[in-house]
């Protein structure tokens, strides 16, 4: 050793080989008893039943990171007998990997489709060379961690990289100050082995690899809900009775503080020039073994995995043992670790993982338990790039399609297998009009690859059952009457009040005059619709509300008036001090002909105080429904998804709709909307993802209409949020509706959508006719429109200019 060396003495006698009468820091006795049971289980039984244990807990998932490799320093105070990444000054060309030289790894990663960055270096070296801490002076930091944390938040600023830290062992400050730029941080406990430090040892000469001290390293990061890797080094000399104790031991701690993200199994390779370059490597049978305990340890949820590249061309059978993860695959850079081992391809990766019926899905560094509680597992600089790169379950963005944007929705990359699919039997529950449970309906909207064009295939032939090949829509206009808002929605960027000053646009209170004239120009442009709805102004009490739909009756007292979600019913009540149920009857009976199911946006309660704090409970808005529809008032039911919730969020919302239409019959469609994030409060502080995935938009559209068969016979595309080409590609996925044609739209816009106010009768059967269908238009009720109306919707004339009528001085005091 140097001798400007710093740390730890190191043991100078050699335990017993077998370490058979170790205690194993207490956990020796439960090993020996989880041993004898797993003796008594054939080994192809063990294999099954980690297959079985982990298609319970991830399904047909298995995940990998696509990363890149940030060897920061390969100086080291420790000596591991078989390590090649630890070396001395004199063999580095430079001690320290430059910020340059991190940025240009890090693009050069993020160009080829990297999300993390795994950061690995030695342990503490400036402890024990001289020169370290001289490159550290130069760069201008005290510390290999204070320079380390200053990468990764460039990293995390200048890229779209997420930080994981495997930097060795770490006090507990410094592992919440790396908190703060990381998503997740690792070290491998190795062993439990004590006598492995011994000399002669693997780990002689290794402070850092002491268990005890690795072991508090892993519980000072639960202490910090840290997302957090580990596992053990199989073939360096312990025993198998020595492996389970580990693996036990770092389930205790799991158990204690639920962080441990993933267990990784890795094999010992022998590398030249090491001491252990002679030694014996554990065989393919015994590695199997090994990961199959560790799944039998750990149970269905934990991610195990075993490293693809140090089992080469055979890395395909890992998956017998129960894995379901390949751990960090990197396009541009090598395993710095094991450098003659070289990541398979992505490609290949994906090959082996079908060939074993599973499915590859591309995961973050943090996995996504970690990233769909990332409230409580990060910080909130990386909580916000964690849910930009995220999808609703927590694995990787995919695609770069985001709702609103002028841009075609992803290619399909699958075919359907149908009659082989892995959701046949859910499929054929619907097909027998059987209500599917809410485990099941999650089950479909987790879908993968082939699937999702096996559950798109299925919704389509329920909508040929359903409506043949006819696709209907509505010529109508939205008047949004306000943006004055009280309630503090976090994603909608059209309402205007004290917490809104910044979004685009002004507030505005229209006039009755002008409400009117949108109304009477509509009529005669051939609408059959006018839809009102607006913000909660403090101005407005329920007689505004029966006034605006007085006016409009008796000026056009055959336009048909769907007007008022739940939240402006309720409110309008309220404010009258009269029921729900009474006010819906004076609506009804000025005319109002059916409601807006919106303001839904996710039916749960948790949801609902994220996103809408202050607005109507679940119970409150399908109580509202309830009441529209026993007094004769039809509605629409919406869900607007993408933001913060999960797929069993979208569960639990399908079941709660159709077991309300199975009572009342009175939705006559369903309404997906996507999240539009642009312009959202939101997401612009961060805390919401960047609204949902294209899998996850036809998902959506296909899995109503397979869950709500055959309670709600129509599934509406949103032309406004999805694009023309986005609802074209819906029409095979169970959507027989395109809704209206708007003429103005205000509130997609407000959030950033870039398709436009109006999608005119001629260009609606433009796009039905290009699929391959036949358009029809309709009445809000789904009656067919009169020629007349028909006739005049495709000669209307241009629209005159809006006047945004500013609200009174009254209204602004208000405000």
């Amino acid at each position: 050793m140097s001798n400007d060396f710093i740390g730890d003495s190191v043991p100078t006698t050699l335990a017993a080989a077998s370490g058979a009468l170790s205690p194993l820091m207490g956990y020796g006795e439960k090993a020996d008893t989880l041993l004898a049971e797993v003796d008594g289980i054939s080994f192809d039984e063990l294999l099954l039943q980690a297959r079985s244990s982990r298609e319970r807990g991830h399904g047909k998932i298995v995940s990998y990171s696509n990363k890149v490799f940030v060897p920061l320093t390969r100086l080291c105070r420790d000596h591991c007998s078989y390590c090649t990444f630890a070396a001395s000054p004199r063999k580095l060309k430079s001690l320290y990997l430059s910020p340059d030289e991190v940025m240009e790894i890090c693009r050069a990663g993020e160009a080829a489709g990297s999300r993390e960055a795994l950061f690995t270096l030695g342990d503490k070296p400036e402890l024990r060379y001289r020169a370290a801490r001289e490159a550290l002076k130069a760069f201008g930091y005290s510390s290999t961690v204070e320079y380390l944390i200053a990468m990764c938040e460039l990293v995390l600023r200048k890229t779209k990289l997420l930080p994981h830290i495997n930097a060795g062992v770490m006090s507990e400050e410094e592992i919440d100050a790396l908190r703060t730029v990381s998503v997740s941080q690792g070290i491998m406990l190795e062993s439990i082995s004590e006598r492995l430090c011994d000399r002669g040892g693997p780990h002689f000469g290794s402070p850092d690899k002491r268990p005890e001290v690795r072991l508090e390293m892993i519980r000072a990061a639960g202490r910090r809900s840290v997302p957090f890797t580990t596992g053990i080094l199989i073939g360096i000399g312990e025993t198998r009775r020595e492996r389970l104790a580990s693996l036990i031991a770092l389930r205790n701690i799991h158990e204690e503080f639920g962080h441990i993200q993933e267990i990784i199994v890795q094999n010992f390779r022998a590398k030249p020039k090491t001491r252990m370059a002679a030694n014996a490597e554990p065989d393919f049978d015994d590695l199997l073994w090994t990961a199959a305990v560790a799944r039998k340890i750990f149970g269905p949820e934990m991610n195990i995995q075993v490293p693809p590249n140090l089992s080469y061309d055979g890395f395909g059978q890992l998956l017998q043992a129960g894995i379901n993860d390949w751990g960090g695959i990197s396009p541009v850079t090598p395993d710095h670790v094991n450098p003659e081992a070289p990541w398979p391809e992505i490609v290949k990766l994906r090959q082996a993982t079908l060939q074993a019926g599973l499915y590859l899905v591309p995961r973050l560094a943090a996995y996504p338990r970690f990233v769909t509680e990332s409230e409580r597992w990060m910080a909130p600089k990386v909580r916000t790039a964690a849910l930009k790169a995220s999808d609703a379950s927590g694995f990787e963005r995919n695609d770069i399609w985001v709702p609103g944007v002028q841009k075609a929705p992803p290619a399909k990359q699958c075919k359907a297998t149908y009659s082989k699919s892995a959701v046949d039997k859910v499929l054929s529950m619907a097909f027998a009009r059987k209500s599917l449970s809410e485990q099941q309906i999650n089950a479909l909207f987790l879908a993968r690859d082939a699937e999702v064009q096996d559950i798109a295939m299925a919704a389509d032939e329920l909508r040929k059952q359903e409506s043949g090949s006819i696709v209907r829509y509505v010529v109508n206009r939205n008047i949004n009457y306000t943006n004055i808002c009280t309630f503090k929605c976090g994603f909608c960027a059209f309402s205007k009040g004290k917490t809104s000053e910044h979004l685009r646009g002004r507030p505005y209170d229209l006039s009755l005059t002008e409400i009117v004239r949108r109304a009477r120009e509509a009529w005669e442009r051939g609408a059959t619709e006018v839809c009102m709805q607006g913000g909660i102004s403090p101005s407005y009490t329920g007689n505004t509300y029966l006034d605006l739909l007085r006016a409009v009756k008796a000026e056009v007292p055959n336009l048909h008036v769907h007007a008022f979600s739940p939240l402006e019913v309720t409110h309008g009540a309220k404010t009258l001090g009269i029921s729900i149920v009474s006010f819906l009857r004076k609506l009804r009976d000025e005319g109002l002909g059916s409601l807006p199911g919106t303001a839904a946006e996710i039916l749960d309660d948790d949801i609902r105080a994220i996103i809408c704090p202050d607005k109507l409970t679940t119970h409150a808005w399908l109580n509202v429904i309830r009441e529209a529809h026993q007094a004769g008032l039809q509605t629409t039911a919406t869900i607007m998804f993408g933001h913060v919730e999960q797929p069993y969020h979208w569960a639990k919302h399908l079941s709660a709709i159709r077991d309300l239409q199975n009572m009342t019959g009175g939705f006559t469609e369903f309404v997906p909307l996507p999240f539009v994030h642009m312009e959202s409060p939101l997401y612009l502080r961060g805390g919401t993802r960047r609204g949902p995935t294209w899998r996850e938009v036809e998902l959506m559209h296909a899995v109503a209409r397979i869950a709500l068969h055959p309670a709600i016979p129509n599934i509406q595309a949103s032309w406004v949020k999805l694009g023309q080409i986005g609802v074209s590609n819906l029409l095979n996925a169970g959507v027989n509706d395109l809704g209206g044609t708007l003429m103005n739209e205000s509130i997609s816009r407000a959030a950033g959508t870039e398709h436009g106010q109006e999608l005119e009768p001629h260009m609606m059967e433009s796009l039905i006719t290009s699929a391959g269908r036949v358009p029809q238009q309709r009445t809000t009720l789904y009656a067919d429109a009169t020629a007349e109306r028909r006739y005049r919707s495709f000669r209307a004339i241009a629209l005159s200019e809006v006047v945004q009528t500013p609200p009174s001085p009254r209204q602004h005091a208000l405000l």
